[in-house]
C-alpha cells in the first residue's frame, strides 16, 4: 500500500497531511497536523525569517520527519508559498530545512498554488460543465481561479492574506476605513477582470477554500445554528463578520473556540472574502474543506500518472488559449503552427533527445508566438517575450516561462546569441533546449506563413549531412515552401544538417 504525504509550509502555519491510497486509487486521510508557526509576520514586516521562527519551523520538519518515517510514507512533497517566496533569507532556510530533516523544500508561485487547489477542489466538487470562481484565502495572498468546463481560464495571485492585512489593520476608525476602502478597490478591480472574462455568462459556483473560510463555515453551524458547515450565504457571513469585529481576538478564542492563530487574523480574511462575494453577486460560497495539501497528495497519486499529465497539459493548454485570447491573438494560425511544431518534435526526437516537458513547453510557445503583436507589430517577438515572461501563468514555474518567453521571442529575426538579455541569463542546458525549440517553432511558422493553411501534411527524413521535409497539401505550396526555407537557419546551426525540400 502506497502512503502520501504533503507538506504545505504557509504564512500563518507549517500543515502536514498523511493518506493511504486505497486499491481504488482514492485517498484515505491517515492524519492531519499542524503546527502554528507563523512566517508573515516576520516577512511580511521585516522581509526575512528571523533565528526564532526558523528554529520552531525546524523542529516542526524534524517532527514531520519521524512522523513520515512512522507511517511509512513512500511519496511526498513539501512546498513554501507567499511567505518563503517574499523571504530574503529564504535559500539559506530551505538548506537548513533539508540538512536538518531530510525535507526538500519547494517555493511554488502564486500560479501554481491555484492550480493544485483547484485540483483538490475538482478531486471534490464536479466542475466539468460548470462556470465556477475559486477563491482561497491564505495568510498571505488571496488566489482567484475562474474555472469553465473544468480548466482554468483565469488566476490572479494577489498580496492580501490574512496574516498581511492583519499588520495593515490598525485600531483608530481612519485606519479601519482606509483599509476597507482599498480591500473594495481590489474587489471592484477583481470584478472587472472577471467581466472581462464571463461576459453575460453568469457564474453556476463560487468556491472558498483555506483555513479562515472554514472557520466561518463552523461559525455559521454554532452561532448561527444552521446545519451545514459546508457553505455560507453573503448575507450570513456579514452577520458572522458583524459579531466577531464587536469582540476582541482573546474573546474569539475563549468564546468561540477559535485558535488563538485563527483568532486574530479571520476578521481581516472575512472582510476580504465578504467584498469579493458582494461586487462578483455571489450568493452563496461552497466550502468543500480542501486545499492545497489536498491538492499535493491528489498530484502524488503514482496509479494516475499519466492521466495526472494529460490533466495538467489540457490545464496549461487552456489556460495559454485564454491569454492568447486576452491579446487578441490569430486562434487559427496559432493552433496550425502549433500542430505542425508537435508534429516536428514527435518526428525529430531521435535527433534533438528532449522529453515530454519540452513538449509541453513547444506547445505553449507556439500558441503565444505571436500575442506581442497585441503591442505592436514591429518587432512583435520581442514584445511577445516581455509578454510571456511578465504574465502569471498556470502550471508553469518561473524557469518554465523564461523557456516559452525565449522559445517565442525566436520566432523570427535573429538567431539566439549568449550576450541577448534573458537568453544568455538562462542555464546552458535550457539555453539548448530553447534553440532546439525555436528552430522547430521557426519551421512550423512558416508552414502557415500567410494564414491561409495549404498544407495538410508534412513527412520527414534525414542521413549524417541533410534533413529533408515533404509538404502535402493544397495547390502547388510556392509560398509555403519558399517560407519555411527562410526559417531553417536555425534548424541548420543548430542541428547541424542542411535543410532540404524533398517535393
Amino acid at each position: 500500500m502506497s502512503v502520501l504525504a504533503a507538506i504545505d509550509l504557509g504564512s500563518n502555519a507549517i500543515r502536514l497531511a498523511v493518506a493511504a491510497l486505497e486499491a481504488s486509487s482514492k485517498l484515505a486521510l491517515i492524519e492531519n497536523f499542524r503546527e502554528p508557526i507563523r512566517l508573515g509576520h516576520d516577512v511580511f514586516t521585516n522581509g526575512v525569517i528571523s533565528e526564532e521562527i526558523s528554529k520552531r519551523a525546524l523542529q516542526a520538519f524534524k517532527k514531520f520527519s519521524a512522523l513520515m518515517k512512522k507511517y511509512g510514507v513512500t511519496h511526498s512533497r513539501a512546498v513554501g508559498t507567499s511567505a518563503l517566496r517574499e523571504a530574503r533569507n529564504r535559500q539559506v532556510f530551505i538548506d537548513r530545512v533539508a540538512s536538518e530533516s531530510g525535507i526538500h523544500l519547494e517555493v511554488i508561485e502564486g500560479e501554481e498554488e491555484a492550480r493544485l487547489i483547484h485540483l483538490a477542489v475538482s478531486a471534490k466538487v464536479d466542475l466539468r460543465d460548470k462556470t465556477a470562481l475559486l477563491v482561497d484565502i491564505g495568510g498571505g495572498s488571496v488566489e482567484i481561479t475562474l474555472n469553465r468546463d473544468g480548466d482554468i481560464v483565469f488566476s490572479d495571485s494577489m498580496k492580501m492574506g490574512a496574516v498581511r492585512l492583519k499588520e495593515m489593520l490598525g485600531e483608530s476608525k481612519r485606519e479601519q476605513r482606509e483599509f476597507l476602502r482599498m480591500v473594495k478597490e481590489y474587489a471592484l478591480g477583481i470584478k472587472e477582470r472577471l467581466r472581462n472574462k464571463l461576459g453575460r455568462q453568469a457564474l453556476d459556483l463560487c468556491i472558498g477554500t483555506g483555513g479562515n473560510i472554514e472557520a466561518f463555515g463552523m461559525l455559521r453551524t454554532e452561532l448561527l445554528k444552521e446545519k451545514s458547515s459546508s457553505q455560507i450565504s453573503a448575507a450570513e457571513l456579514g452577520t458572522l463578520l458583524e459579531k466577531l469585529q464587536g469582540m476582541s481576538p482573546e474573546q474569539r478564542a475563549s468564546d468561540l473556540g477559535l485558535r488563538p492563530d485563527r483568532a486574530d487574523v479571520i476578521v481581516p480574511a472575512g472582510i476580504v472574502l465578504l467584498q469579493l462575494l458582494q461586487q462578483v453577486k455571489a450568493e452563496r460560497l461552497q466550502i468543500p474543506g480542501v486545499g492545497l495539501k489536498e491538492g499535493l497528495l491528489q498530484e502524488l497519486i503514482p496509479e494516475t500518472e499519466v492521466q495526472r499529465k494529460a490533466f495538467r497539459r489540457r490545464q496549461i493548454v487552456a489556460y495559454a488559449v485564454a491569454v492568447g485570447r486576452k491579446y487578441e491573438f490569430d486562434e487559427q494560425h496559432a493552433q496550425t503552427v502549433a500542430k505542425f511544431a508537435l508534429d516536428l518534435f514527435d518526428r525529430t526526437k531521435p535527433l534533438h533527445k528532449l522529453n515530454s516537458d519540452s513538449r509541453l513547453l513547444l506547445e505553449v510557445a507556439s500558441l503565444l508566438h505571436d500575442v506581442g503583436q497585441f503591442i505592436n507589430v514591429n518587432s512583435h517577438h520581442k514584445h511577445s517575450y516581455y509578454l510571456l515572461k511578465a504574465a502569471p501563468f498556470i502550471g508553469l514555474n518561473q524557469g518554465q516561462k523564461d523557456v516559452v518567453a525565449n522559445i517565442a521571442r525566436y520566432h523570427r529575426k535573429a538567431l539566439p546569441k549568449g550576450d541577448h538579455s534573458g537568453f544568455g541569463e538562462l542555464k546552458q542546458d535550457d539555453r539548448e533546449r530553447v534553440k532546439k525549440l525555436a528552430a522547430l517553432l521557426r519551421l512550423a511558422e512558416g508552414l502557415d506563413r500567410e494564414r491561409v493553411r495549404g498544407v495538410n501534411e508534412i513527412d520527414v527524413d534525414w542521413d549524417d549531412k541533410n534533413f529533408r521535409l515533404s509538404l502535402r497539401g493544397e495547390g502547388d505550396l510556392l509560398l509555403e515552401k519558399w517560407a519555411v526555407c527562410n526559417k531553417a537557419d536555425l534548424f541548420e546551426d543548430v542541428y547541424k544538417l542542411k535543410f532540404k525540400l524533398k517535393n
